[in-house]
């Protein structure tokens, strides 16, 4: 082989039917979980038993310091594993394109005045992965997103019977040279995405001309809404009070919707 030509790569091959359970199950845990699902899956009988065995997906949570599943699998003695460690559907933002930074995409929205636009924050949110927020016009704007929790790797037992805390936080700003108006309506639906079985809402005083255009935090808990929820419905909208052409209204960033994993109940 001449002075500069590639060697190909090293190719190395091991029987791994020989070896216990307990050491597949340690093997395995290290695999990406698309490969364990889509690919070691299909390898054999045995391997499906290993890849659908909760040991597995114990072990690899354990591994990757999955906090939030561990304790839902403490409590819950229906676990589907591959699917809530595929999905992660805990302590993450189940709300897509919060910021801004996709334009309007994912969101169902209403224009009022010259309509929602995207701009970078006036004033800084400390720990924000993105600076830069939806705006507001001259009359009402309002956007609102659905949450499958189904689909976002929640089950109907876990939601039903542990009825895990549902978080809900935004971020709302005026600019300095114009007054603002911001609200919010946040529901938890049943099943056929119409039936209210709880609410929060907010109508914050309206912020003032000549403001110092710092963001205000509106959060929420759900606790303890009943059997039956299946989706959230996250409703902002916010105008002008000068009732200026352009984007003078109330800005807002930094939308979410987390499940939380804390003081469940267990299994009776």
């Amino acid at each position: 082989m001449g002075q500069g030509d590639s060697q190909p790569p090293a190719e190395f091959f091991m029987d791994l039917e020989p070896f216990p359970d307990d050491i597949l199950f340690s093997i395995l845990s290290f695999v990406p979980t698309q490969d364990l699902v889509l690919r070691c899956r299909r390898v054999s009988r045995r391997w499906k038993c290993l890849v659908d065995s909760a040991s597995l997906w114990r072990m690899k949570c354990e591994r990757e310091r999955m906090r939030d599943t561990l304790l839902a699998a403490e409590m819950c003695g229906s676990m589907p594993w591959q699917r809530v460690t595929i999905k992660k559907p805990f302590a993450r933002n189940l709300l897509r394109n919060p910021c801004g930074m996709d334009g309007l995409n994912h969101w169902s929205f209403r224009h009022g005045g010259n309509g929602w636009r995207v701009e970078d924050n006036h004033s800084i949110i400390e720990g924000a992965k993105n600076q830069i927020c939806f705006v507001t016009s001259f009359s009402w704007c309002e956007k609102s997103q659905f949450v499958d929790l189904l689909r976002e790797g929640l089950w109907e037992h876990f939601l039903d019977v542990h009825q895990p805390v549902i978080c809900i936080s935004d971020w709302y700003a005026g600019r300095q040279d114009c007054g603002c108006v911001y609200r919010i309506t946040v529901q938890l639906l049943a099943a056929d995405s119409e039936t209210v079985l709880q609410e929060f809402t907010m109508a914050p005083d309206p912020i003032p001309q000549w403001n110092d255009t710092q963001y205000h935090q509106v959060t929420h808990e759900f606790r303890h809404y009943g059997p039956g929820v299946r989706y959230v419905k996250f409703t902002h909208r916010g105008k002008d009070t000068q009732f200026w052409k352009g984007w003078y209204g109330a800005r807002i960033t930094n939308s979410s919707v987390i499940v939380k994993c804390d003081n469940l109940e267990p299994c009776r």
